[in-house]
């Protein structure tokens, strides 16, 4: 690539995988993180590499995002709030974090001349779609989550100013990304629950749980890379995922097994508004890939060998 790129929340799950495979095509990395939810494990190869530079601050803070902006080419946006169920207790979360950490790297790259931007979105933004696949076009878009609401509030911001200010911009939706370094979600949740009690598992919902599309991290990053690469639009939306679902119960059987358990106790807490794990929570979720595929790219693994392998990895990192 021989090009500077910028990325905010470089030291989270998928942003620090990102980092990694811009550093490995030969891109000058500047990432920017507030270790809210990052760690600097995830970018320990990284920092290692002397094409990357590490800046502590924050997507709210303006100077912050002066010192990241200065002589790159493209913003890969990544920052933001990735748990879903925190808009239950705090309104203003995804609002702060998500929407108005957006519009703050949006001004900056106004004011600092950088015509490009890729956004990591969500399948959330979505809602409850009626047609499965769900495609890009879909609509009308009605999501049933604070976080869903907020990211779509991104996308309208980004197109916006794409056609204002004559950005470029990709926005990717994506399913349940999955794999190691991740520090949220159901894969780590169950194995944090299954170490401390091997015998029985709380699960959120009712069985068999809510059913969904899982992709690997790896998948999404050179899904992400392989758009950027063919894409024309000023706008260019694709969703990420892969060909096909796995419910809740599922999981806690792949990961119970890649733990080496035997017969694990299930404790279904019944959920709420009909068997969702949460309020918000999407009981159905599969994005059509045929955008993204007529581009070259197509997962490599299912949503089962994504949920095992990221299991393996998230059990390895645990162990040391």
């Amino acid at each position: 690539m021989g090009s500077r790129v910028a990325v905010t929340g470089c030291a989270g799950f998928i942003g620090s995988h990102l980092v990694d495979a811009l550093l490995d095509k030969g891109a000058e990395v500047v990432g920017l993180d507030n270790f809210s939810s990052g760690s600097m494990n995830n970018i320990e190869g990284a920092r290692e590499n002397g094409n990357f530079d590490l800046i502590e601050g924050d997507i709210l803070c303006e100077e912050d995002l002066d010192e990241l902006m200065t002589d790159v080419e493209i913003v890969y946006h990544l920052a933001a709030n990735p748990d879903v169920r925190v808009g239950v207790a705090d309104t203003q979360t995804h609002l702060n974090q998500n929407i108005i950490g957006t519009y703050n790297v949006l001004e900056t790259m106004r004011r600092k001349s950088v015509g490009m931007i890729s956004f990591t979105s969500t399948s959330t933004i979505y809602g409850e779609a009626l047609e499965i696949p769900t495609p890009e076009d879909y609509g009308p878009l009605k999501p049933i989550s604070l976080y869903g609401a907020s990211k779509l509030s991104c996308e309208a911001l980004i197109s916006s100013y794409c056609h204002v200010f004559d950005f470029r911009s990709l926005i990717f939706r994506f399913a349940n990304v999955v794999g190691s370094r991740s520090g949220h979600g159901v894969i780590h949740d169950f194995i944090s629950k299954l170490e401390k009690d091997p015998n029985k598992l709380e699960i959120l919902g009712s069985p068999p749980g809510t059913l969904k599309s899982y992709c690997s991290v790896q998948d999404c990053i050179e899904g992400m890379l392989a758009a950027e690469k063919n894409c024309i639009e000023k706008v260019g939306i694709y969703n990420i995922g892969s060909n096909d679902t796995l419910d809740v119960q599922s999981i806690a059987n792949i990961v119970a097994e890649g733990m080496g358990l035997g017969k694990v106790k299930h404790s279904w807490t019944g959920g709420v508004d009909g068997g969702r794990g949460w309020v918000g929570d999407v009981k159905q979720m599969q994005l059509s890939l045929t955008k993204i595929m007529s581009e070259g790219w197509k997962p490599r693994m299912s949503s089962a060998e994504a949920v095992r392998v990221a299991a393996k990895d998230l059990l390895s990192e645990k162990r040391g």
